[in-house]
C-alpha cells in the first residue's frame, strides 16, 4: 500500500503523486483515471527498481491537515 496526493492541476487535469517514491507521478482527466493512471505508475515503479537490484523505498509518508 502507498498513500497518494491527488490535486487538480492547472490544465483542468487530475495529478497524483507518491511522496514516498521520489518523481513517481501520474495524471488523468478525471479522479477515477488518475488512480487508476498512479496505480499503473507505482507498479512500473516497484518492477523496474526490483529489475535492476534496487531496494524500493518504505512507505514513510505521514499526512497532516495544517490550519492557516
Amino acid at each position: 500500500m502507498r498513500q497518494v496526493i491527488i490535486y487538480p492541476g492547472e490544465d483542468g487535469f487530475f495529478i497524483a503523486e507518491c511522496p514516498s517514491l521520489p518523481g513517481c507521478i501520474s495524471q488523468g482527466r478525471t479522479k477515477e483515471e488518475v488512480i487508476k493512471n498512479i496505480k499503473e505508475a507505482i507498479q512500473g515503479y516497484i518492477k523496474a527498481f526490483e529489475e535492476d537490484g534496487i531496494d524500493v523505498p518504505e512507505e514513510h509518508f505521514d499526512s497532516l491537515i495544517v490550519a492557516v
